[in-house]
């Protein structure tokens, strides 16, 4: 192993950092002061990968400006990290130790390396989130207005109703300005929204949250969706295939854009209708239907085209 892999554990006040063959360790602060101490240290020899997790707001700073530099990042889930603390014995968990487990993993595992983000991306996740928060309200509000006897709740209601419209509409106004604001999110944009199905809070759901759309393979896009089955066999017992992982947020959003091509997409429509002729689930048919769509939209972004009608 001659790779230089260096593994970060990210937390609020503090960076463990391990490397990868000298086993060479340092903590930072996770601040503009200890990530450039982080660089330092990192040197100028050639890197492969330096990997960490997600963690909410704690790594947005780091990621960003070590994306800035052009440095090779590795964001990998943190179930699958834990997975394989256990399976290679680790079983402890403190700051030191999980920079090791994540120095290997990205050593062994070789995780893929992504180019970074849209600098305004995470200005639209923190959008995306607010509007969901709205949404949630929202419907939480309707439901409850439906029990309201008392007038003065009820016209609470109505007015609260008025103003969760009104900061929706002014959410999406904000979301549309900042892919605006950049041509390669704006074409991203004007590409997902000639999909039949897919409408313009969908396609924000599909931008923010699925970056690496258009940068894989169709099988890639589906298992990274969650849409990808997942079989089931040991010798000779064969169980039924199943969907599970993935990003529950983009299943949820590719949810009524199936619907909706099942039954206005053309193309789309006759292969739901072929599932349900065969005796599948009208569920199944559904999955199948946000996988198409996800594919779709992969296949789009990667060749950059807009989407046309042709047979089934």
């Amino acid at each position: 192993m001659t790779e230089v892999t260096i593994g970060v554990d990210i937390s609020k006040d503090h960076l463990d950092a391990h490397r990868l063959p000298d086993g060479a360790s340092r903590r930072f602060t996770n601040n503009a002061r200890g990530i450039a101490g982080f660089v330092r240290w990192l040197g100028k020899g050639p890197i492969a990968r330096i990997v960490f997790e997600p963690t909410g707001p704690y790594h947005r700073t780091f990621e960003r400006t070590l994306g800035e530099r052009g440095l090779p990042l590795a964001k990998v889930n943190p179930r699958q990290v834990r997975r394989f603390a256990e399976a290679i014995g680790k079983l402890a968990k403190t700051d030191r130790i999980d920079s090791i487990v994540l120095a290997r993993m990205g050593a062994l595992v070789d995780p893929a390396v992504r180019a970074p983000c849209e600098p305004n991306l995470q200005d639209l996740r923190e959008l995306r989130i607010a509007r969901e928060a709205l949404v949630k309200d929202r419907t939480a509000t309707l439901n409850r207005q439906k029990t309201l006897t008392v007038a003065l709740l009820k016209h609470q209601a109505t007015q609260r109703l008025k103003q969760l419209e009104a900061q929706l509409l002014a959410l999406d106004e904000a979301i549309m300005a900042a892919i605006s604001a950049s041509a390669a999110l704006k074409t991203r944009y004007d590409i997902l929204v000639t999909i039949p199905g897919i409408s313009r809070v969908t396609a924000f759901i599909l931008i923010i949250d699925m970056p690496e759309l258009g940068t894989m393979t169709g099988k890639e896009a589906a298992s990274l969706a969650g849409l990808a089955p997942v079989s089931r066999q040991s010798g000779r017992w064969k169980g039924r295939a199943f969907i599970r992982g993935g990003r529950a947020q983009l299943r949820q959003a590719l949810y009524m854009p199936a619907l909706v091509a099942a039954r206005f997409n053309a193309d789309l429509a006759a292969i739901y209708q072929r599932m349900i002729n065969a005796g599948k689930p009208a569920k199944v048919a559904i999955t199948a239907l946000m996988r198409k769509l996800i594919v779709l939209a992969n296949a789009l972004l990667r060749d950059e085209r807009i989407w046309a009608k042709h047979g089934a």
